[in-house]
């Protein structure tokens, strides 16, 4: 049973990683080439898309790391699965300090927008290019303690 908890957990964070890793490093890229006011109205929409399923998906990371962490507890590797737990943690945490509130200003954004959100959507890039290497860390984490 522990096996099969150790391989859907590691696949769960791994989907995420590599959501999170399209975020920043494709989709962005894709909406912020297009012309006028594209770029913003398809990252309220993503915002508004991804704000509703990504707080389930992070938390049941971290919920799921727990109970391996847990279940696992004396065998080896889990101080890796305790690390990667952590690491979760803080993405969970930044995510709610850093990037939800200016997710949730942009996905109510129209044409009708503040004058600095290229600035807050640059400053969203930044801290979730941070998230993503942190995600990247749990995930490599967990993939290692499968050894």
């Amino acid at each position: 049973m522990l096996d099969a908890l150790e391989i859907v957990t590691t696949v769960i964070v791994g989907l995420l990683v590599g959501v999170e890793v399209s975020v920043a490093f494709v989709i962005n890229r894709i909406l912020d080439a297009l012309p006028d006011d594209s770029a913003q109205l398809g990252r309220s929409h993503g915002g508004r898309m991804l704000g509703a399923l990504m707080p389930f998906w992070y938390i049941g990371s971290l919920v799921l790391s727990a109970i391996w962490a847990v279940a696992g507890w004396g065998e080896g590797g889990v101080g890796l699965v305790v690390a990667a737990g952590g690491l979760l943690l803080l993405s969970v945490v930044m995510s709610l300090l850093l990037l939800v509130p200016i997710n949730n200003r942009g996905k109510t954004w129209t044409p009708n927008r503040p004058e600095d959100w290229k600035e807050q959507m640059n400053r969203w890039d930044r801290y979730h290019y941070v998230r993503v290497a942190i995600l990247v860390a749990a995930f490599a984490s967990l993939v290692t303690a499968l050894a």
